[in-house]
């Protein structure tokens, strides 16, 4: 791992240890065994090196849905996807995005430090709430939306039937965080949620 990799990672695991605000560039170049001057030959400022993380979660997200055989974040281009997608591979896409989530690095890191920072910055809060809920309800909410014109589920309510899928698959991943031992649990629910969730706007493959 190269010095500018390892001031990333350093960083983040002090931010999901202390809190954004409580970390200083000297804390961090100390954790990676440089002095601060030499860190600014690399990030200028704490928000250059905090940005910087956001870019790399995005990179890494990128190569997990590319993996998976699908965009991640264009509606447009997974829709007809997830339109010929039998259940068994809807669950089997399902488990791998949630245990992405779950135990990516950064990811696993990055939420818990906005979820320490939530009540203090609102800033930070404001990115909690874009990056787990406003994101993924959009993008779902286009998604389910153009499989519903196309005849695939039935609901007159696109925004309720979204909420309906995205809720408790946030809700068993942030159970998770608190709790890993209820992981093998979260993974059978999560299977159930689907098939349920199938059942009930009338998924017709």
């Amino acid at each position: 791992m190269d010095t500018k990799q390892r001031i990333l990672d350093e960083a983040l695991t002090l931010f999901s240890e202390k809190g954004y605000a409580n970390v200083f560039v000297g804390d961090i170049a100390e954790r990676v065994g440089i002095k601060a001057p030499s860190l600014y030959k690399h990030y200028k400022s704490k928000r250059a090196i905090f940005d910087a993380i956001i870019e790399e979660m995005n990179r890494r997200f990128e190569e997990q849905a590319k993996a998976m055989n699908i965009n991640g974040s264009n509606a447009a281009a997974d829709a007809k996807v997830y339109e010929n997608m039998s259940e068994e591979h809807l669950l089997g896409l399902g488990r791998q995005f949630f245990l992405y989530f779950l135990h990516d690095d950064y990811n696993k890191r990055f939420r818990k430090m906005l979820t320490i920072e939530q009540f203090h910055d609102k800033e930070l809060a404001d990115l909690y709430t874009k990056l787990y809920v406003d994101d993924p309800l959009s993008y779902q909410g286009m998604l389910l939306g153009m499989v519903a014109q196309a005849g695939l589920l039935k609901t007159d309510n696109v925004e309720i039937m979204t909420l309906h899928f995205y809720a408790p698959i946030y809700y068993l991943l942030t159970i998770c965080d608190r709790d890993p031992s209820r992981e093998e649990q979260a993974l059978k629910t999560l299977d159930e949620h689907i098939r349920q969730f199938n059942r009930l706007y009338g998924r017709t493959k």
